[in-house]
């Protein structure tokens, strides 16, 4: 299949459509608006030590992002967290994370004791007292867990771990779309507590990675590359120029449509035509891997239906603060870092110790310790809009009162990731398949992307394989419809 392919968009969906495509004999162009490739995974440094600037770490209970790492040369280089101990810093202590629940969904309240209260342990325990409860076609997973086991466990655990995920809000996030394992298990199941112990020994993965929070399941959940997660996009990109695909930064999309014309065929619209810093490309298909405003932007004329609903999906800010400090100073930080939950007011919604977490930022620098907290989530937008100073210090006087650190750092980072996470409420998975339905009215188009198919790395990976596999098989059958027996575009 040598037809011409634009990607549009250089995140690790795009990147990982490209890839694809170049294995199938496709021709690729990928065309990146900013000045690098990666998206929200980007690797750098702080007091001359390598740290992730973004995501940090992969769910390694699904194969995507492990098999992209090794196909593109880095399976050498992929670490198991140090540790994986984790806590949560509520009601003024940092206190363990339970073991033995789904996403923060417990399967036994024993297991939360000194997290919650007397009375939501008591609470959590209802659950199996409480008749069946109907469950339609989706429902929020905050709403349908405080209804089965209390609020306290919702706003202690479920909402600093998989609202954390999703730097949403659990009370709006979608059962269906977030914890589809754990969704379809309660529709079987006369109780929540039967359904979290019937995924638990289904053994279905958590839904996405969540930088520095541990999932409560056995064994260690997350992957990480020496480096950085954000070395992973680079690779990529060699490798896609390795096999004669070709990249183009500072190239902003301004126009997708289609065209016809006598030297295409005699049949209706059958190319692309893509513009981009200046330059026009007539493509035999398109990867859409652009987030959902401009995807909206870019459909407005041929999917007006698509554009809309694109346009109505939500996003979440935050703001990442990276901190060295020299080792001797920081002292007894427990484990891989905490969680913690908005309930309590705090500025920092999480910390992850890096040196503690990943071997390979300790090993390379022996004498710093490096942390990193986050800041806002749906809702919180003025949270990002603090100055790099307020950040650092709001991140200081949390990690002085959480875990009693109280050195100065010898140098500070602070990333923003504006409209950085899409929001998956109830209904998230219903306009996803109204988007693909309008797209697939458009032969040669398909769409990729953290909006469709999960916001952790390898389903953003997933989705990328799925536009690149569906735009092969569609370009080869159209090869075959026009010219019987051909195995392949011309």
């Amino acid at each position: 299949m040598n037809a011409h392919v634009v990607v549009v968009g250089g995140g690790i969906a795009g990147l990982a459509a490209a890839h694809r495509l170049l294995s199938a004999g496709a021709r690729v162009t990928l065309l990146e608006g900013g000045d690098r490739v990666g998206g929200k995974l980007l690797a750098g440094e702080i007091a001359g030590a390598p740290v992730d600037l973004g995501a940090e770490s992969l769910l390694a209970r699904r194969p995507e992002a492990i098999a992209l790492a090794r196909a593109v040369g880095l399976g050498d280089r992929l670490r198991p967290p140090a540790t994986t101990t984790a806590s949560v810093w509520t009601r003024g202590a940092l206190r363990p994370m339970p073991k033995g629940h789904v996403m923060g969904v417990p399967g036994d309240a024993a297991a939360l004791a000194g997290l919650l209260t007397e009375d939501g342990l008591h609470r959590v325990e209802r659950d199996r007292e409480l008749p069946p409860a109907e469950i339609g076609e989706d429902i929020a997973i905050g709403a349908y867990v405080a209804d089965r086991m209390g609020h306290e466990v919702v706003d202690r655990l479920v909402e600093p771990l998989l609202g954390g995920v999703y730097a949403g809000d659990a009370y709006r996030i979608s059962m269906r779309a977030a914890v589809p394992a754990l969704f379809a298990a309660a529709r079987t199941h006369p109780t929540l507590t039967e359904a979290v112990h019937a995924v638990q020994r289904a053994g279905a993965a958590t839904p996405s990675d969540a930088a520095g929070a541990a999932t409560g399941l056995s064994g260690s959940a997350f992957m990480g590359i020496e480096g950085g997660i954000g070395t992973l996009p680079a690779a990529v990109a060699a490798a896609i120029r390795a096999a004669g695909g070709e990249i183009l930064t500072h190239a902003p999309v301004t126009e997708l449509r289609r065209v016809t014309g006598p030297e295409f065929g005699s049949g209706p619209a059958t190319r692309w035509r893509v513009v981009a810093a200046g330059r026009a490309i007539t493509a035999d298909a398109v990867v859409l891997a652009a987030p959902a405003w401009s995807a909206a932007e870019l459909l407005a004329r041929e999917a007006p239906a698509a554009s809309a609903e694109l346009g109505a999906v939500e996003y979440a800010s935050m703001a990442l603060v990276t901190l060295a400090f020299r080792r001797s100073d920081v002292q007894g930080l427990p484990g891989s870092g905490f969680l913690v939950p908005p309930v309590d007011g705090h500025t920092i919604k999480a910390s992850t110790f890096s040196s503690q977490k990943w071997q390979w930022v300790s090993d390379a620098a022996p004498d710093l310790f490096v942390l990193r907290t986050s800041v806002g989530r749906y809702g919180e937008e003025e949270q990002i809009l603090r100055d790099d100073t307020d950040l650092v210090e709001a991140s200081l006087k949390d990690l002085g009162a959480a875990a009693g650190l109280t050195a100065r750092p010898v140098a500070t980072t602070v990333t923003r990731w504006t409209d950085g996470l899409p929001q998956y409420p109830v209904g998230h998975l219903d306009r996803v398949a109204r988007i693909r339905e309008a797209v697939a009215e458009l032969p040669g188009l398909r769409m990729a992307g953290a909006v469709y198919e999960g916001v952790g790395i390898p389903a953003c990976i997933a989705s990328g394989h799925r536009a690149a596999d569906e735009i092969a098989d569609e370009i080869i059958a159209t090869s075959e419809t026009t010219h019987p027996g051909a195995g392949h575009c011309p």
